[in-house]
């Protein structure tokens, strides 16, 4: 039951095993399946870490916005009423008109 067309037929180990003969000068099959996987796997990591730091940059900025926001909204009405009167209270002691 054996046909002998069935010998010609190579088997995928076969294949694998030819394509990986090496070729003095010319890196292996194996050897540039792993360097594209290495350089995908790389740029993939790259882009990710990227958006991670932007996104966190991001929100640490609006962390910052908001802080500083609030903290100008309690402390400018007494700096500008504190310097109001001062400057009144110079001008009031100078005998000008205020």
């Amino acid at each position: 039951m054996h046909d002998p067309l069935d010998s010609a037929i190579p088997v995928l180990t076969d294949v694998v095993t030819d394509l990986d003969h090496a070729v003095p000068g010319y890196p292996t099959f194996t050897d540039a399946l792993v360097a594209e996987l290495q350089t995908r796997l790389a740029a993939a990591t790259f882009a990710l870490a990227e958006e991670l730091m932007r996104n966190a940059f991001a929100e640490m900025e609006a962390h910052l916005l908001e802080q500083i926001t609030s903290r100008l909204r309690e402390a400018l009405p007494e700096l500008i009423d504190s310097i109001l009167r001062e400057h009144l209270e110079t001008e009031g002691n100078s005998g000008r008109p205020a």
